[in-house]
């Protein structure tokens, strides 16, 4: 047996030799109802196609042949393995391992049929494009004996269900020629009754396939001679066929019902799995939230950044909310332990019955050299741009804003507002924000010193990182270099800034006692902007005034009798590629919580404590 194929040419073939080839592969053909498909060796040779049980086993003879002259080949419909060869009433069945096998045998029998002469198959040799049928069928078989046990493919089993329902066609229609001759006999037998002719009948009782007995009065001559037709054996193969029918429904439902289930389990997996993928999603998220370096440069605030501006503040929103928990857990071991801070005492003068009291003169302290500040007293190389700041503030952020529509009410609780006036130059966010607050039981002079005093501003402040004294330019005025903490994905920032305090003498003496502290960034040469931070500027007041309530009597003044009012104003210039709406959520959040943090610093830090005018 040869393989044909494309590697050889027409000078090397012998001819002789060529009559004496075979082409050979093995395929699946369908045996009978019990066995189903089984593997044969399909041998195609002269004009003559036969098959044998194995290649091993040619030597004691074909199993069957038949004559392809007049042969038809034809694919089948819906099995893309399979197709049928037909010869008068006589079909084979086959089914190759794949398409692309199955149509090489299609086409090297119908070459074969076309070109060989029906015996010559030196045409077919040397079509190249075709490949040997034994290399190509030699490695896996299809279908065997096997393939119609519980749980093979659907497709095997439909591809038996076609099979079955040729073979049911023709059963039927032989079936149905039988009884069409029957009826015509027996019309027959009727004219030659009323004839007087007396005809010998006999009676054939058959079993059919479901039970049901079918009587039929018939010559027997008569039936075999005009259709040689074995009506038993035919109900038999016929009841056969309706067996393998209803088996093989059985099966196929078996496996749909398997497939089902398979497909159901299947499912619930991957309900489970995208369950389990969109739990790890939103974990992974909440991580990146806390992470300050995820993902690197390219999503972090910049001119490029590949975050958007809600995920942008989700993280921003994150990494604060973590700073809060932080500084809880940090204030509640600073009030266990803090610091005790030295106030001079103070004398108290007898009380004048005016609403607004000025504070007695305190006797001199270490901190009495700040009481009763003018202009003349603090000089230094920014002088002039702190009167001017001094001068503004006190002229423009003391304005009520209740009634100007410029400003927006952002936050009202208790006594505390906080307003804001939405201002955006080149994109970035600009907004002027003011708060207004009163406090009781503390003065303006001690609101604005720790306020302005550096000793304690870790003691209070929560998002610097670090600050230094630059240069002291006065006792009443510092240049300060503050960092602070880093709130991914946003750069982190610093601030160079003068710090002054400084008392605002009234020209009244029932005016309350106005105590200021001016910040307001400037540049120094010791500390020029860096490639880590990005330098914001600020414009920054705290102007407080101390309202007393005059006591009964000759009783002194407490603590209870002293209200602070404070006004708190800030534009701040934050520069880098924050989003604008980022922004404005952060300062409505944090711009109350620095001012509540800050004032109850104050009341705990006075409380007990002597009070300073």
């Amino acid at each position: 047996m040869s393989d044909f194929s494309s590697s050889g040419s027409d000078e090397d073939l012998d001819p002789e030799l060529e009559l004496l080839d075979e082409l050979g592969g093995k395929l699946s053909k369908w045996t009978n109802y019990i066995h189903g498909w089984q593997d044969r060796w399909i041998v195609l040779k002269g004009n003559i196609l036969s098959y044998y049980r194995s290649a091993d086993e040619k030597e004691y003879g074909c199993r069957g042949s038949i004559c392809l002259s007049k042969a038809v080949i034809t694919p089948h419909e819906f099995d893309e393995c399979r197709f049928d060869i037909s010869v008068n009433d006589s079909i084979w069945y086959l089914r190759a391992e794949n398409p692309l096998l199955r149509q090489q045998w299609i086409d090297t029998i119908e070459l074969h049929k076309a070109e060989s002469g029906y015996g010559s198959e030196s045409s077919l040799r040397r079509h190249g494009s075709l490949l040997s049928l034994t290399s190509a069928a030699s490695g896996l078989s299809t279908t065997s004996a096997s393939s119609f046990k519980k749980g093979y493919s659907l497709q095997e089993k439909l591809a038996e269900m076609e099979t079955f329902r040729d073979i049911l066609c023709r059963q039927v229609d032989t079936l149905q020629k039988y009884f069409d001759n029957c009826a015509d006999i027996d019309s027959k037998d009727e004219l030659h009754r009323d004839k007087g002719e007396e005809i010998e009948f006999c009676y054939i009782t058959v079993l059919s396939d479901c039970g049901t007995n079918f009587a039929s009065v018939f010559s027997v001559d008569s039936l075999k001679g005009s259709l040689g037709i074995d009506f038993k054996g035919e109900a038999i193969t016929f009841k056969a066929t309706t067996a393998g029918i209803l088996s093989t429904l059985s099966h196929c439902i078996d496996i749909l019902v398997k497939r089902e289930e398979s497909w159901q389990r299947r499912l619930d997996k991957e309900i489970e799995r995208r369950r389990r993928a969109e739990d790890a999603y939103k974990a992974a998220l909440t991580e990146l939230k806390k992470k300050p370096h995820y993902g690197g440069p390219d999503y972090e605030e910049g001119p490029n950044s590949l975050i958007n501006e809600e995920e942008f503040f989700d993280a921003v929103e994150a990494a604060l909310d973590k700073h809060d928990q932080i500084e809880e857990q940090s204030h509640a071991e600073r009030s266990r332990a803090s610091r005790q801070i030295s106030l001079p005492p103070d004398t108290y003068s007898s009380i004048s019955p005016p609403k607004y009291l000025t504070k007695p003169h305190s006797q001199t302290s270490s901190l009495s050299s700040i009481d009763l500040i003018s202009a003349s007293d603090d000089v230094h190389r920014f002088s002039a741009q702190v009167e001017e700041m001094v001068q503004s503030h006190m002229t423009y952020s003391l304005q009520d804003v209740g009634g100007d529509a410029n400003w927006q009410l952002l936050v009202e609780e208790g006594d505390m507002k906080v307003y804001r006036r939405e201002v955006e130059e080149n994109g970035i966010v600009l907004d002027p924000l003011k708060a207004t607050h009163a406090v009781k039981g503390v003065t303006g002079h001690e609101v604005c010193h720790y306020f302005w005093d550096t000793a304690f501003r870790n003691d209070w402040e929560t998002t610097i990182e670090s600050f230094q004294v630059v240069e002291t330019l006065s006792d009443k005025a510092v240049i300060i270099h503050q960092t602070h903490k880093r709130v991914w994905p946003a750069s982190q920032r610093d601030v160079l800034y003068v710090s002054v305090i400084r008392k605002i003498l009234s020209t009244n003496e029932n005016d309350p006692d106005t105590w200021l502290v001016c910040n307001f960034s400037v540049d120094h040469d010791s500390y020029p902007p860096s490639a880590r931070c990005i330098r914001a500027k600020i414009n920054v007041a705290m102007i407080c005034q101390t309202l007393i309530s005059p006591p009964e009597g000759d009783k002194e003044i407490t603590r209870d009798n002293i209200l602070c009012k404070i006004t708190y104003v800030a534009n701040v210039n934050p520069g880098g590629w924050a989003p604008a709406s980022v922004l404005r959520a952060i300062a409505k959040r944090e711009y109350p919580k620095f001012l509540k943090r800050f004032t109850s610093y104050v009341q705990e830090k006075s409380s007990g404590e002597a009070i300073l005018f």
